[in-house]
Protein backbone atom coordinates (compact mmCIF):
# COMPACT_ATOMS: atom_id res chain seq x y z
CA UNK A 1 0.00 0.00 0.00
CA UNK A 2 1.18 3.73 -0.68
CA UNK A 3 2.55 5.25 2.65
CA UNK A 4 0.88 7.06 5.10
CA UNK A 5 1.15 10.41 3.49
CA UNK A 6 -0.34 9.48 0.10
CA UNK A 7 -3.24 7.85 1.79
CA UNK A 8 -3.94 10.43 4.23
CA UNK A 9 -4.22 13.03 1.10
CA UNK A 10 -6.21 10.92 -0.80
CA UNK A 11 -8.23 10.01 2.13
CA UNK A 12 -9.10 13.94 3.02
CA UNK A 13 -10.41 14.59 -0.87
CA UNK A 14 -12.23 11.24 -0.54
CA UNK A 15 -14.64 12.65 1.92
CA UNK A 16 -15.14 15.62 -0.42
CA UNK A 17 -17.27 15.50 -3.80
CA UNK A 18 -15.93 14.16 -6.32
CA UNK A 19 -15.87 15.29 -10.22
CA UNK A 20 -19.33 14.52 -11.81
CA UNK A 21 -19.22 17.23 -14.60
CA UNK A 22 -16.92 15.45 -17.37
CA UNK A 23 -17.66 17.43 -19.83
CA UNK A 24 -16.52 20.77 -17.46
CA UNK A 25 -12.67 19.47 -18.01
CA UNK A 26 -10.44 21.46 -20.51
CA UNK A 27 -7.16 22.59 -20.79
CA UNK A 28 -7.28 24.98 -18.21
CA UNK A 29 -8.33 22.90 -15.53
CA UNK A 30 -5.55 21.92 -12.71
CA UNK A 31 -4.73 18.65 -12.40
CA UNK A 32 -4.63 19.88 -8.73
CA UNK A 33 -8.45 20.30 -8.86
CA UNK A 34 -9.64 16.78 -10.18
CA UNK A 35 -10.53 14.51 -7.19
CA UNK A 36 -11.27 11.47 -8.34
CA UNK A 37 -12.37 9.48 -5.53
CA UNK A 38 -15.22 8.33 -6.63
CA UNK A 39 -17.43 6.10 -4.58
CA UNK A 40 -20.17 3.88 -5.50
CA UNK A 41 -22.81 6.23 -5.44
CA UNK A 42 -21.11 8.96 -7.35
CA UNK A 43 -19.74 6.87 -9.94
CA UNK A 44 -22.28 3.47 -9.85
CA UNK A 45 -21.02 0.53 -11.58
CA UNK A 46 -23.60 0.74 -14.58
CA UNK A 47 -21.59 4.03 -15.52
CA UNK A 48 -18.60 2.46 -15.08
CA UNK A 49 -19.27 -0.43 -17.52
CA UNK A 50 -21.78 1.37 -19.94
CA UNK A 51 -22.32 0.32 -23.75
CA UNK A 52 -19.29 -1.46 -25.23
CA UNK A 53 -17.39 -1.69 -21.90
CA UNK A 54 -18.81 -4.59 -20.26
CA UNK A 55 -18.64 -6.85 -23.37
CA UNK A 56 -16.07 -9.31 -21.84
CA UNK A 57 -15.08 -9.25 -18.21
CA UNK A 58 -11.32 -8.36 -18.24
CA UNK A 59 -9.05 -8.34 -15.22
CA UNK A 60 -6.82 -5.21 -14.42
CA UNK A 61 -8.83 -2.37 -16.66
CA UNK A 62 -8.93 1.08 -15.95
CA UNK A 63 -12.40 2.77 -15.69
CA UNK A 64 -13.49 4.78 -19.20
CA UNK A 65 -13.82 7.86 -16.90
CA UNK A 66 -10.38 8.06 -16.38
CA UNK A 67 -9.84 8.18 -20.18
CA UNK A 68 -12.27 10.35 -20.54
CA UNK A 69 -11.10 13.20 -17.99
CA UNK A 70 -7.24 13.05 -19.47
CA UNK A 71 -8.23 13.30 -22.76
CA UNK A 72 -10.64 16.27 -22.28
CA UNK A 73 -7.76 17.91 -20.49
CA UNK A 74 -4.91 17.40 -23.17
CA UNK A 75 -7.26 16.83 -26.40
CA UNK A 76 -4.32 15.40 -28.57
CA UNK A 77 -4.94 14.61 -32.09
CA UNK A 78 -3.89 10.90 -32.28
CA UNK A 79 -3.27 9.17 -28.86
CA UNK A 80 -1.47 5.55 -27.95
CA UNK A 81 -2.14 3.20 -25.39
CA UNK A 82 1.33 0.76 -25.62
CA UNK A 83 -1.13 -1.95 -23.36
CA UNK A 84 -4.12 -1.40 -24.43
CA UNK A 85 -6.16 -4.87 -23.25
CA UNK A 86 -9.56 -4.18 -23.40
CA UNK A 87 -9.44 -1.04 -25.46
CA UNK A 88 -10.64 1.29 -23.04
CA UNK A 89 -8.52 3.86 -24.09
CA UNK A 90 -9.71 3.46 -27.94
CA UNK A 91 -13.16 3.42 -27.09
CA UNK A 92 -12.83 6.75 -25.22
CA UNK A 93 -10.54 8.18 -27.84
CA UNK A 94 -13.59 7.30 -30.75
CA UNK A 95 -15.93 8.91 -28.62
CA UNK A 96 -14.48 12.11 -28.36
CA UNK A 97 -13.54 12.16 -32.02
CA UNK A 98 -9.98 11.57 -31.56
CA UNK A 99 -7.84 9.28 -33.75
CA UNK A 100 -6.27 6.12 -31.46
CA UNK A 101 -3.90 3.24 -31.76
CA UNK A 102 -2.86 0.38 -29.28
CA UNK A 103 -0.86 -2.87 -29.37
CA UNK A 104 -0.67 -5.56 -27.23
CA UNK A 105 1.10 -8.93 -27.02
CA UNK A 106 -1.81 -10.73 -26.28
CA UNK A 107 -4.31 -12.01 -28.80
CA UNK A 108 -7.05 -12.15 -27.12
CA UNK A 109 -6.70 -8.84 -25.81
CA UNK A 110 -6.65 -7.73 -29.64
CA UNK A 111 -9.14 -9.61 -30.73
CA UNK A 112 -11.79 -8.22 -27.68
CA UNK A 113 -10.52 -4.08 -28.70
CA UNK A 114 -11.49 -5.06 -32.38
CA UNK A 115 -14.52 -6.08 -31.09
CA UNK A 116 -15.66 -3.20 -29.08
CA UNK A 117 -14.61 -0.63 -31.28
CA UNK A 118 -16.19 -2.06 -34.87
CA UNK A 119 -18.74 -0.33 -36.44
CA UNK A 120 -21.20 -2.25 -37.43
CA UNK A 121 -24.11 -2.70 -39.83
CA UNK A 122 -26.94 -3.54 -36.44
CA UNK A 123 -29.30 -5.19 -38.47
CA UNK A 124 -26.92 -7.46 -40.24
CA UNK A 125 -24.81 -7.94 -36.27
CA UNK A 126 -28.40 -8.48 -34.71
CA UNK A 127 -29.37 -11.42 -37.30
CA UNK A 128 -26.37 -13.27 -37.35
CA UNK A 129 -26.30 -13.04 -33.27
CA UNK A 130 -30.18 -14.34 -33.01
CA UNK A 131 -29.58 -17.43 -35.88
CA UNK A 132 -26.13 -18.54 -34.96
CA UNK A 133 -27.81 -19.00 -31.53
CA UNK A 134 -30.14 -20.79 -32.98
CA UNK A 135 -28.69 -23.13 -35.36
CA UNK A 136 -26.35 -23.98 -32.60
CA UNK A 137 -28.68 -25.18 -29.72
CA UNK A 138 -30.58 -27.22 -32.53
CA UNK A 139 -27.53 -28.54 -33.71
CA UNK A 140 -26.11 -29.91 -30.06
CA UNK A 141 -30.30 -31.20 -29.68
CA UNK A 142 -29.55 -33.12 -33.36
CA UNK A 143 -26.24 -34.77 -32.07
CA UNK A 144 -27.71 -36.55 -29.49
CA UNK A 145 -29.15 -39.21 -32.66
CA UNK A 146 -26.25 -38.34 -35.04
CA UNK A 147 -22.91 -39.58 -34.32
CA UNK A 148 -21.55 -37.71 -37.46
CA UNK A 149 -22.19 -34.35 -35.88
CA UNK A 150 -21.64 -35.66 -32.34
CA UNK A 151 -17.95 -36.07 -33.72
CA UNK A 152 -17.86 -32.60 -35.07
CA UNK A 153 -18.80 -30.96 -31.90
CA UNK A 154 -16.55 -33.59 -29.67
CA UNK A 155 -13.13 -32.66 -28.25
CA UNK A 156 -10.27 -33.83 -27.16
CA UNK A 157 -8.58 -31.31 -26.34
CA UNK A 158 -7.35 -31.55 -22.45
CA UNK A 159 -7.80 -28.30 -20.89
CA UNK A 160 -11.42 -28.55 -22.46
CA UNK A 161 -12.76 -31.77 -21.07
CA UNK A 162 -11.13 -30.83 -17.62
CA UNK A 163 -12.51 -27.25 -17.42
CA UNK A 164 -16.42 -28.18 -19.22
CA UNK A 165 -18.91 -30.42 -18.13
CA UNK A 166 -19.77 -32.84 -20.92
CA UNK A 167 -23.33 -31.13 -22.25
CA UNK A 168 -21.30 -27.11 -22.15
CA UNK A 169 -18.73 -28.51 -24.23
CA UNK A 170 -21.31 -29.71 -27.02
CA UNK A 171 -23.01 -26.08 -26.58
CA UNK A 172 -19.43 -24.33 -26.79
CA UNK A 173 -18.22 -26.24 -29.35
CA UNK A 174 -21.82 -26.61 -31.75
CA UNK A 175 -21.68 -22.61 -31.74
CA UNK A 176 -17.79 -22.58 -32.76
CA UNK A 177 -18.55 -25.34 -35.50
CA UNK A 178 -20.82 -22.13 -37.09
CA UNK A 179 -18.78 -18.73 -36.53
CA UNK A 180 -16.80 -19.10 -39.65
CA UNK A 181 -20.52 -18.85 -42.07
CA UNK A 182 -20.83 -15.42 -40.66
CA UNK A 183 -19.47 -12.08 -41.55
CA UNK A 184 -19.40 -10.60 -37.83
CA UNK A 185 -16.61 -13.28 -36.43
CA UNK A 186 -15.00 -11.87 -33.99
CA UNK A 187 -18.21 -10.53 -32.32
CA UNK A 188 -19.44 -14.19 -32.35
CA UNK A 189 -16.33 -14.92 -31.16
CA UNK A 190 -16.54 -12.57 -27.81
CA UNK A 191 -20.05 -14.07 -27.39
CA UNK A 192 -19.02 -17.72 -26.86
CA UNK A 193 -15.72 -16.64 -25.00
CA UNK A 194 -17.65 -14.47 -22.01
CA UNK A 195 -20.21 -17.96 -22.07
CA UNK A 196 -17.14 -19.97 -21.73
CA UNK A 197 -15.76 -18.13 -18.89
CA UNK A 198 -19.14 -18.05 -16.96
CA UNK A 199 -19.74 -21.81 -18.06
CA UNK A 200 -16.48 -23.25 -17.05
CA UNK A 201 -16.39 -25.60 -13.77
CA UNK A 202 -15.62 -22.84 -11.31
CA UNK A 203 -16.98 -21.44 -8.32
CA UNK A 204 -19.40 -18.59 -8.79
CA UNK A 205 -17.16 -16.39 -6.34
CA UNK A 206 -13.96 -17.42 -8.27
CA UNK A 207 -14.35 -16.83 -11.79
CA UNK A 208 -11.30 -14.60 -11.77
CA UNK A 209 -8.45 -16.93 -10.66
CA UNK A 210 -9.65 -20.28 -10.50
CA UNK A 211 -7.16 -22.75 -9.44
CA UNK A 212 -9.15 -26.28 -10.41
CA UNK A 213 -11.78 -27.47 -11.59
CA UNK A 214 -15.26 -27.61 -9.45
CA UNK A 215 -16.97 -30.76 -10.06
CA UNK A 216 -19.09 -31.34 -7.08
CA UNK A 217 -21.47 -29.13 -5.22
CA UNK A 218 -19.93 -26.51 -3.01
CA UNK A 219 -20.75 -23.60 -0.53
CA UNK A 220 -21.03 -20.18 -2.69
CA UNK A 221 -20.16 -17.60 -0.57
CA UNK A 222 -21.53 -14.85 -3.06
CA UNK A 223 -24.85 -16.79 -2.88
CA UNK A 224 -24.67 -17.99 0.60
CA UNK A 225 -26.29 -21.23 -0.38
CA UNK A 226 -24.74 -24.99 -1.79
CA UNK A 227 -24.36 -24.32 -5.47
CA UNK A 228 -23.76 -27.20 -7.96
CA UNK A 229 -21.44 -27.16 -10.94
CA UNK A 230 -22.35 -25.70 -14.43
CA UNK A 231 -23.46 -28.25 -16.70
CA UNK A 232 -24.84 -25.91 -19.94
CA UNK A 233 -23.66 -23.18 -21.67
CA UNK A 234 -26.33 -21.98 -23.84
CA UNK A 235 -28.25 -20.10 -20.95
CA UNK A 236 -25.05 -17.91 -20.91
CA UNK A 237 -25.02 -17.77 -24.60
CA UNK A 238 -28.76 -16.60 -24.54
CA UNK A 239 -27.89 -13.98 -21.92
CA UNK A 240 -24.89 -13.07 -23.40
CA UNK A 241 -26.30 -12.79 -27.16
CA UNK A 242 -29.20 -10.29 -26.15
CA UNK A 243 -26.72 -8.00 -23.72
CA UNK A 244 -24.05 -7.78 -26.41
CA UNK A 245 -27.16 -6.67 -29.12
CA UNK A 246 -28.03 -3.88 -26.55
CA UNK A 247 -24.44 -2.83 -25.79
CA UNK A 248 -23.48 -2.45 -29.52
CA UNK A 249 -25.98 -1.03 -30.73
CA UNK A 250 -25.64 1.97 -27.61
CA UNK A 251 -21.95 2.27 -28.85
CA UNK A 252 -23.35 2.91 -32.51
CA UNK A 253 -25.38 6.16 -31.30
CA UNK A 254 -21.92 7.90 -29.74
CA UNK A 255 -19.54 6.14 -32.10
CA UNK A 256 -17.44 8.71 -34.41
CA UNK A 257 -15.67 8.34 -37.65
CA UNK A 258 -12.33 8.87 -35.30
CA UNK A 259 -9.82 5.85 -36.73
CA UNK A 260 -8.46 2.78 -34.51
CA UNK A 261 -6.00 1.08 -35.15
CA UNK A 262 -5.03 -2.28 -32.92
CA UNK A 263 -1.62 -4.55 -33.39
CA UNK A 264 -0.92 -7.63 -32.06
CA UNK A 265 2.26 -6.70 -31.32
CA UNK A 266 5.36 -6.29 -28.59
CA UNK A 267 5.18 -2.87 -27.89
CA UNK A 268 8.87 -2.89 -27.53
CA UNK A 269 8.81 -3.00 -30.77
CA UNK A 270 6.26 -2.09 -33.10
CA UNK A 271 6.42 0.31 -35.69
CA UNK A 272 4.33 3.45 -35.29
CA UNK A 273 3.42 6.75 -36.77
CA UNK A 274 5.51 9.70 -35.71
CA UNK A 275 3.02 12.39 -34.78
CA UNK A 276 1.96 10.60 -31.69
CA UNK A 277 0.80 13.44 -29.11
CA UNK A 278 -0.21 11.71 -26.05
CA UNK A 279 -0.06 8.31 -24.82
CA UNK A 280 -2.42 6.90 -21.93
CA UNK A 281 -1.80 4.00 -20.40
CA UNK A 282 -1.53 1.60 -17.47
CA UNK A 283 0.59 -1.04 -17.78
CA UNK A 284 0.88 -4.41 -16.02
CA UNK A 285 1.35 -4.44 -11.74
CA UNK A 286 4.19 -6.36 -11.04
CA UNK A 287 3.05 -9.59 -9.91
CA UNK A 288 0.30 -9.08 -9.89
CA UNK A 289 -1.81 -10.54 -13.29
CA UNK A 290 -1.01 -13.24 -15.78
CA UNK A 291 -2.70 -11.92 -18.48
CA UNK A 292 -2.67 -14.95 -21.14
CA UNK A 293 -4.24 -17.09 -18.03
CA UNK A 294 -6.40 -15.30 -17.42
CA UNK A 295 -8.42 -15.95 -20.79
CA UNK A 296 -7.12 -19.44 -20.90
CA UNK A 297 -10.83 -20.86 -22.30
CA UNK A 298 -10.50 -18.55 -25.01
CA UNK A 299 -6.94 -19.24 -26.20
CA UNK A 300 -7.96 -23.02 -26.43
CA UNK A 301 -11.60 -22.66 -27.49
CA UNK A 302 -10.28 -20.73 -30.59
CA UNK A 303 -6.25 -22.02 -30.92
CA UNK A 304 -5.20 -18.82 -30.30
CA UNK A 305 -1.15 -17.78 -29.90
CA UNK A 306 0.19 -17.69 -26.98
CA UNK A 307 2.65 -15.31 -25.81
CA UNK A 308 3.04 -15.37 -22.29
CA UNK A 309 6.89 -15.64 -22.03
CA UNK A 310 6.88 -12.43 -23.37
CA UNK A 311 4.37 -10.49 -21.30
CA UNK A 312 5.86 -7.39 -18.23
CA UNK A 313 5.36 -8.56 -14.89
CA UNK A 314 3.21 -11.24 -14.96
CA UNK A 315 2.21 -12.96 -11.20
CA UNK A 316 3.94 -16.31 -11.97
CA UNK A 317 7.23 -14.34 -11.51
CA UNK A 318 6.05 -12.47 -8.38
CA UNK A 319 7.73 -9.38 -6.05
CA UNK A 320 10.88 -10.11 -5.63
CA UNK A 321 13.55 -7.98 -5.97
CA UNK A 322 14.58 -9.23 -9.25
CA UNK A 323 11.36 -9.73 -10.31
CA UNK A 324 10.96 -5.47 -10.22
CA UNK A 325 14.21 -5.13 -12.10
CA UNK A 326 12.59 -7.21 -14.55
CA UNK A 327 9.29 -5.57 -14.85
CA UNK A 328 10.40 -1.92 -14.82
CA UNK A 329 13.85 -2.85 -17.34
CA UNK A 330 10.50 -4.08 -19.47
CA UNK A 331 8.36 -1.01 -18.82
CA UNK A 332 11.55 1.19 -19.79
CA UNK A 333 12.16 -0.14 -22.96
CA UNK A 334 8.25 0.21 -23.85
CA UNK A 335 8.84 3.68 -23.13
CA UNK A 336 12.03 4.40 -24.93
CA UNK A 337 10.52 3.03 -27.87
CA UNK A 338 7.20 4.63 -27.87
CA UNK A 339 9.31 8.08 -27.21
CA UNK A 340 10.73 8.30 -30.61
CA UNK A 341 7.74 8.38 -32.51
CA UNK A 342 6.13 10.93 -29.99
CA UNK A 343 5.87 14.49 -30.68
CA UNK A 344 8.25 17.13 -28.93
CA UNK A 345 6.05 18.15 -25.85
CA UNK A 346 3.97 15.12 -26.02
CA UNK A 347 2.33 13.86 -22.89
CA UNK A 348 2.47 10.54 -21.56
CA UNK A 349 -0.49 9.97 -18.82
CA UNK A 350 0.12 6.64 -16.80
CA UNK A 351 -2.48 4.99 -14.12
CA UNK A 352 -0.12 2.74 -11.61
CA UNK A 353 0.40 1.03 -8.72
CA UNK A 354 3.52 2.56 -8.19
CA UNK A 355 3.98 1.34 -4.47
CA UNK A 356 7.91 0.01 -5.68
CA UNK A 357 8.72 3.72 -6.91
CA UNK A 358 9.84 2.01 -9.81
CA UNK A 359 8.83 4.95 -12.38
CA UNK A 360 11.17 7.19 -12.90
CA UNK A 361 10.26 9.72 -15.83
CA UNK A 362 13.97 11.25 -15.47
CA UNK A 363 15.49 7.95 -16.84
CA UNK A 364 13.45 7.56 -19.77
CA UNK A 365 13.30 11.19 -21.73
CA UNK A 366 10.49 12.48 -19.66
CA UNK A 367 9.99 15.30 -16.82
CA UNK A 368 6.98 14.65 -14.43
CA UNK A 369 4.49 17.65 -14.82
CA UNK A 370 2.13 16.31 -12.02
CA UNK A 371 0.49 13.50 -10.43
CA UNK A 372 -3.08 12.80 -9.37
CA UNK A 373 -3.57 10.00 -6.42
CA UNK A 374 -7.19 8.00 -5.88
CA UNK A 375 -8.77 5.83 -4.03
CA UNK A 376 -10.21 2.85 -5.88
CA UNK A 377 -12.74 0.91 -5.27
CA UNK A 378 -12.31 -3.11 -5.26
CA UNK A 379 -15.40 -4.90 -6.24
CA UNK A 380 -13.34 -8.15 -7.71
CA UNK A 381 -14.29 -11.29 -6.28
CA UNK A 382 -14.19 -11.22 -2.51
CA UNK A 383 -11.71 -8.67 -2.23
CA UNK A 384 -12.52 -5.78 -0.37
CA UNK A 385 -8.82 -4.22 1.00
CA UNK A 386 -8.04 -0.39 0.27
CA UNK A 387 -6.32 0.29 -2.92
CA UNK A 388 -4.96 3.06 -4.29
CA UNK A 389 -3.68 4.25 -7.25
CA UNK A 390 -1.70 7.27 -9.47
CA UNK A 391 -2.19 8.80 -12.83
CA UNK A 392 1.48 10.23 -13.67
CA UNK A 393 1.70 12.92 -16.10
CA UNK A 394 4.65 13.18 -17.99
CA UNK A 395 6.13 15.55 -20.94
CA UNK A 396 8.53 14.34 -23.57
CA UNK A 397 11.75 16.72 -22.84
Amino acid sequence: MYDNAVAQLVARKYKEEPLKDFASVNSNTKLSDLNLNWRERDLPERERTKHVHRLHPYLGKFIPQLVEIFLRKYRPHLVYDPFCGCGTTLVEANVLGIDSIGTDISQFNVLLSKVKAEKYDLKLAEGELHDILKRSHDLKIKSHSDEKINKVINTENEYIKAWFAKGTQKDLLAYLSLIKEYTYQDLLRIVLSRSARSARLVTHFDLGFPKKPQTEPYFCYKHGQTCQPVNEAYKFLYRYTLDTIERIKEFAKIRTKSSVAVYHADSRHVELPKDIDMVFTSPPYVGLIDYHEQHKYAYELFGLKNNDTREIGPAKNGQSEQARKDYIKGINDVILHTRDYMAKDAIMAIVVCDKFSLYNPESVGFKSIGRVERHVNRRTGRSETAFYESILIWQKK
